[in-house]
């Protein structure tokens, strides 16, 4: 379900791309310094990385190297001057995390953000891998841009992001979409300067995607905006659920160290952000990679809420690994927020046990009352997919019984969509489409009468607003979320924005809750120009 509250939906039957172009038997034009360049449908293409699955899928003993010498040459620090980029992201917040890196790496080349197509000099579409409905829009896009490409030869188009580690999807760019200048992946983000000059001065499509289990690389510069911050704290993913392919294009877990995030997070804290999300793939798993400490993911949580940050989230979190000692940490309170985004995709043991979850739903609602136990105001929203093949219409019940008996107050909720390369692929898919619609509209009904169970219990209540802008809807009314994450629509002063706000909970709704205004929150009135200190 999205955050207003419609249920997504993944357009019918998987597509099989792998009938796409086989660059291998196209023409090849040179070969030097480990790049190849191929004549393909009347274009020169440099690969010096082509994707590959089985390399991303990888888990060796390669020790993971931390760098952090990643300055931008003198060479590309005016590339940009009197051009314009444009980004458009697609997925999740580890995605936008990676789009705020890369407007760091072109404001540094000189370059200046737009958002418009027809004045951009760089175009770069980040993309998502996760649903085919995602990777549809991806494709949709690339063939608007096409006219504009040919009315602006020297535009630069490029496709990056998990999508980019995909072999079916270049192979598809390749055939179908030659008008694209540069593809990359997700382990290459640092090297788009470099790119970015060979495609410019090439003429060359430039594809180099790394299939490896991944470095770390610090120091990137990052253009963040508005009044929250994402930190990604971890990479990768090892949990390999059947139906997901992140693994494959995000390489293994591999952990920042400590001191870079803390030192990340107290920056953040003295630049006056309100709020910072804590980003990973698997946060739970953070620190299980260390080899010379012992310091887990509680443990950075603790440290963490001692600095002088007012609010504290994270995502996403894997049951299997939200141990107790985490609890603990979170009862504390105080900057850590109660909400807790849980995903458990079905509330079937058989079903978890295809998707190679590794829980089962007993486990799953013992961590959930173990939660509430701690924190009896905890508010739980989660990821749920319905039609996993092999999915009986009692397995499905049992997942409906699930997040009643959680309370799970909001889902994402999802058709399952068979991503290539993934052992759910090769799954027979004996569950027929029109099923999977019924359970998802039922589904996404019984998340509402949660979410509208879960919004009364504030009624009269007075909460805390962080108040981002104006609603989309009514310009004179201001928008925000609480701790738990809850939407608030209030009337009050435009000078609000961006500060902290009590208001009185006067009519929850269903995605909703409208309230009205008492007054800024204390710490507000009394030091309204602080920049918040560590």
């Amino acid at each position: 379900m999205t955050k207003e509250g419609q249920g997504r939906q993944d357009a019918g039957p998987a597509k099989d791309y792998a009938k796409y172009f086989d660059f291998s038997g196209a023409k090849v034009i040179a070969q030097e310094d480990g790049k190849t360049t191929y004549r393909i449908n009347g274009r020169n293409v440099q690969i010096s990385s082509p994707p590959d699955l089985r390399e991303g899928k990888k888990r060796g003993k390669e020790e993971i190297r931390v760098h952090y010498d990643t300055g931008i040459g003198e060479d590309m620090k005016t590339f940009g001057a009197g051009r314009y980029y444009c980004i458009f992201t697609y997925g999740c917040q580890m995605n936008e995390h990676d789009t705020e890196i890369m407007r760091g790496l072109f404001e540094e080349m000189g370059y200046t953000a737009t958002e418009d197509k027809q004045q951009a000099d760089v175009i770069l579409i980040n993309t998502c891998a996760v649903r085919e409905n995602a990777e549809d829009k991806v494709f949709g896009e690339l063939g608007h841009l096409k006219r504009l490409k040919l009315q602006k030869p020297e535009l630069v188009l490029g496709v990056c992001g998990c999508m980019s580690q995909e072999v079916s999807v270049v192979n598809r760019i390749l055939e179908k979409h030659p008008h694209v200048d540069l593809i990359f992946g997700t382990h290459n983000i640092h090297r788009l300067p470099e790119l970015l000059k060979e495609a410019h001065y090439g003429k060359e499509m430039v594809v180099e995607v790394w299939s490896k289990e991944g470095d770390i690389i610090e120091n990137l510069p990052k253009k963040r905006e508005g009044l929250r911050a994402w930190v990604n704290i971890m990479y990768g993913c090892d949990k390999f659920c059947t139906y997901c392919i992140v693994p494959y294009t995000r390489g293994k877990e591999r952990s920042r160290v400590p001191e870079d995030v803390i030192a990340e997070v107290r920056e953040l804290a003295r630049q006056g952000f309100k709020e910072i999300t804590l980003l990973g793939q698997n946060v739970n798993a953070y620190g299980k990679d260390f080899a010379d400490r012992n310091y887990r993911f509680g443990d950075l949580m603790d440290d963490i809420r001692k600095i002088d940050i007012p609010r504290v989230r994270f995502t996403t979190s894997h049951p299997r690994d939200f141990d107790d000692h985490l609890i603990e940490v979170l009862a504390k309170g105080g900057n850590l927020v109660e909400h807790i985004h849980l995903p458990f995709q079905s509330g079937s043991s058989e079903v978890l046990k295809r998707m190679s979850r590794k829980y089962t739903r007993e486990q799953f609602l013992s961590l959930v009352g173990r939660i509430r136990a701690a924190m009896p105001n905890a508010v739980l929203t989660s990821d749920i997919i319905v039609g996993f093949p092999g999915e009986t219409e009692e397995q499905f019940e049992e997942t409906i019984e699930v997040v009643r008996e959680a309370g799970i107050s909001m889902a994402y909720t999802f058709i399952h969509s068979p991503r290539a390369g993934t052992p759910a692929a090769e799954m027979e898919d004996n569950v027929p489409y029109e099923a999977k619609q019924r359970r998802l509209a039922r589904l996404n009904e019984v998340i509402a009468e949660m979410s509208l169970a879960s919004n009364l219990e504030l009624a009269g209540q007075v909460v805390e607003v962080l108040v981002e802008g104006e609603s989309k809807n009514n310009a004179n009314v201001l928008s925000g979320r609480t701790r738990s994450n809850k939407l608030i629509h209030f009337e009050g002063p435009k000078s609000w924005i961006g500060q902290f706000a009590m208001v009185r909970v006067t009519q929850p709704q269903t995605w909703f809750i409208r309230a009205e205004a008492i007054g800024l929150a204390e710490a507000e009135r009394e030091l309204p120009k602080t920049a918040g200190g560590v």
